[in-house]
């Protein structure tokens, strides 16, 4: 399709019906404008027409804290912010991603291995994506693309924009040169190798395959090959309720130790059995065990596996509370998934803080507002990061004033649930 075609398309209402499908009828008009930006800001970066518009959500997490890379359970849903490009393949053996108001990235097809010097880039994400496609028989030799890509997933917003990003990848590379033979997880699978082996986070799967799936999902990762994935309906506003995550204000640093240093852990404590993931440990073993995991892994490992075990029975209960449309059931259990992550996994304040805790402090200020209602938890990864809250409808206006007093103009983000994931618009 050309940018012509496509121009007429959003003018003349022709792409309404599938934009409104991801969007929402009240974000119809907002999609609309945003898919003319892109088209306009690639004609002007590459000089040609682009053929088609690709989006991935970011996610949240709500529930499951850091069991994904123990093969655990989690429940997770893509929301309403979303990384949108416009993009058409060439024939230069380059892949040519212009972010808004970033430089542009290129990598050479030809060079699909780890470059030194480029992990925790985008461009590591990118050669990633592509090699792991590349590897699994996608015909990229004498391929291309050229996108220009917006987002208005905040970065360091809990939200995972990484995710989004390297599902925003795969999902154009996948349609354009491989007939869209990559199912939804498999396109998540390839965002976490990039994330591990080129961008060099060791990062879980929980992320990729909210993204990539769209809507609510309960997963189970026993077998990370073949992850179990359940849609799950969530009308939060017809419960009184809206979801919030919200920006702790901290120095976003780099945080990878204080990430690897739980798989780290939690792998001294497997060890302990001859196993790799504290899935394959009953819990029951370890119980039995413990004086021993104390003295080997340490008290922080042990600590951190009581959060998983029960971590992992907390993620599928929720998910058979909403089923079941016990939505208050629901909410003691996000309750105490926060009171574990906390206490036990220990992964609100960075090691070795003390003057600086601002996560705690969100934490505590959105208990207090809340009074009793709704529910509050760290979100995601954790210590530098973000909190999310349930807000009845009737406190949002207050809650919203109350916490962005305290943390910074725009720092509460009141999302929805985005219905699908990774997706050709166009």
């Amino acid at each position: 399709m050309e940018h012509q075609t496509l121009e007429q398309s959003l003018r003349s209402g022709a792409l309404d019906q599938r934009l409104a499908a991801v969007y929402g009828a009240e974000g119809l008009a907002a999609a609309k404008e945003r898919c003319a930006v892109a088209a306009a800001g690639f004609t002007k970066t590459f000089e040609s027409l682009p053929e088609a518009f690709f989006s991935a959500p970011g996610r949240t997490e709500l529930g499951g804290n850091h069991t994904d890379h123990q093969h655990g359970r989690v429940l997770a849903a893509a929301v309403d912010l979303d990384i949108l490009a416009a993009a058409a393949p060439n024939q230069s053996g380059m892949l040519r991603i212009q972010s808004q108001g970033y430089p542009m990235i290129v990598v050479d097809l030809r060079e699909l291995t780890p470059q030194s010097g480029e992990e925790n880039t985008s461009a590591a994400l990118i050669r990633g994506v592509a090699a792991r496609m590349a590897a699994l028989g996608c015909p990229l030799t004498n391929a291309g693309l050229d996108a220009y890509v917006i987002s208005d997933v905040p970065g360091g917003s809990g939200l995972s924009s990484s995710a989004a990003f390297e599902v925003l990848i795969g999902t154009m590379l996948g349609e354009l040169f491989w007939d869209g033979k990559c199912s939804a997880v498999e396109i998540a699978q390839i965002g976490q190798y990039a994330e591990n082996v080129f961008f060099g986070k060791p990062c879980g799967l929980m992320d990729q395959t909210a993204s990539s799936v769209g809507g609510v999902v309960a997963i189970d990762f026993a077998d990370t090959a073949s992850p179990v994935v359940d849609s799950i309906a969530l009308d939060l506003h017809a419960q009184g309720y809206a979801l919030c995550i919200l920006d702790s204000g901290a120095d976003h640093a780099d945080l990878t130790g204080e990430y690897a240093a739980i798989t780290d852990e939690l792998k001294a404590v497997c060890r302990c059995f001859g196993k790799e993931v504290l899935r394959e440990v009953p819990e029951a073993e370890f119980l039995a065990e413990l004086p021993r995991v104390r003295q080997t892994a340490g008290d922080r490992g042990v600590l951190r596996a009581f959060h998983v075990y029960a971590e992992n029975r907390r993620a599928a209960a929720q998910a058979e509370a909403l089923r079941k449309g016990d939505f208050e059931g629901y909410l003691d259990l996000v309750r105490q998934s926060g009171r574990s992550s906390a206490m036990y996994l220990q992964n609100v304040v960075p090691t070795g803080a003390a003057e600086h805790q601002e996560l705690m402090v969100t934490l505590a200020l959105c208990e207090a507002i809340l009074n009793g209602r709704g529910a509050v938890r760290v979100h995601g990864g954790g210590f530098g990061g973000t909190a999310q809250a349930y807000v009845p409808l009737d406190l949002l206006e207050e809650f919203k004033t109350r916490t962005e007093a305290v943390l910074g103009q725009g720092s509460c983000h009141v999302v929805t649930i985005r219905p699908v994931g990774g997706v050709r618009l166009g």
